[in-house]
């Protein structure tokens, strides 16, 4: 497995083996979350950095996920429309919202990584 790296909004990336990235949130975000029912992701094409693409509605709040990076979401995980909760059991897994085509991916390693997430969590939860 590829190393993860992280958004300061909670969001994780993943490398795949053909270049692009998978984005899910963190576990921190789907507990302050609480029960995840209703995921709407994103449709497939390009997006700015910080541009929110997702919604995530639980039984506490909603909450939106904005495109890490600039670039072309290019799949969506279908499966969270019918199964939001595995937003909550499996955050890093099978509960992951998209995946993109980076226009810089050397612009991934401004991202931190997981030390670097976990000591902002220290610092911002």
């Amino acid at each position: 497995m590829s190393t993860l790296r992280f958004t300061s909004e909670h969001e994780w990336l993943r490398q795949e083996d053909n270049g692009e990235f998978t984005v899910g949130v963190t576990d921190y975000a789907q507990e302050a979350l609480g029960d995840v029912v209703y995921v709407q992701l994103p449709e497939l094409g390009r997006y700015e950095e910080g541009v929110e693409v997702a919604v995530l509605e639980s039984v506490k709040a909603a909450s939106t996920i904005a495109m890490p990076l600039v670039g072309e979401v290019t799949a969506v995980n279908p499966v969270l429309v019918d199964s939001p909760e595995l937003v909550n059991q499996s955050p890093l897994e099978a509960g992951w919202f998209f995946r993109i085509r980076v226009d810089n991916p050397a612009a991934v390693a401004n991202l931190m990584d997981q030390a670097g997430y976990q000591a902002y969590l220290s610092k911002h939860a």
